[in-house]
């Protein structure tokens, strides 16, 4: 399980398919509103809490995305705090309204434009051309096609050598972002950048 802050009340939370494993858990479990779910969430709440210092005070939102052979993205906000009256029922308590999202989208968030790059090289060696390359909020997005050259575990894991799977849709980063290149992004960054 990795934690990132995004706000001061929002963090991020990704899940590997293992994390989930060792938990008694499957994907499609998260689907399912169990006790073993919910014991999943108060352990990442308090895990955030130890790690990030991320206090939970009230309801929180939380937005599952499913990322394909990647694992799952958990989004929780902070909505607010209860009314005094409510404070001492919110003890063992978190009101939870969840909001649940599969993405058969392979879209990775990139630091930097030297990440990408390195990455497109790596891509090309194994045979993958294309893809659409965006830049959103002083961070870098590709979109590749949903079938790779290699499979898509092995493709996954090149991935996450040089970025994270992204948290946002496509569709956010289409409509606000800049598309940089919109076709056979590999393919041009590998004859645009040389390997040094």
């Amino acid at each position: 399980m990795r934690l990132e802050r995004l706000t001061h009340n929002k963090i991020k939370i990704f899940l590997t398919f293992d994390d989930l494993l060792d938990r008694g858990l499957t994907k499609d479990d998260l689907w399912k509103d169990t006790l073993k779910v919910h014991q999943l969430f108060r352990d990442m709440i308090e895990e955030a809490s130890e790690e990030l210092g991320f206090e939970v005070n009230g309801s929180i939102a939380v937005e599952v995305y499913s990322l394909p052979a990647q694992g799952m993205v958990v989004i929780v906000t902070n909505e607010g705090d209860y009314d005094d009256m409510e404070e001492e029922f919110a003890d063992d308590y978190i009101e939870m309204q969840v909001t649940l999202d599969e993405s058969d989208d392979i879209f990775y968030e990139f630091q930097s434009f030297e990440d990408v790059i390195q990455l497109a090289h790596r891509l090309h060696a194994v045979g993958c051309l294309d893809g659409a390359l965006y830049s959103y909020q002083d961070r870098f997005y590709l979109h590749v096609p949903q079938e790779p050259p290699i499979p898509l575990d092995n493709f996954v894991a090149l991935l996450a050598e040089f970025g994270n799977p992204a948290t946002i849709t496509i569709h956010r980063v289409q409509e606000y972002g800049k598309r940089l290149i919109e076709h056979r992004t590999i393919e041009q960054l590998v004859r645009y950048f040389r390997a040094h």
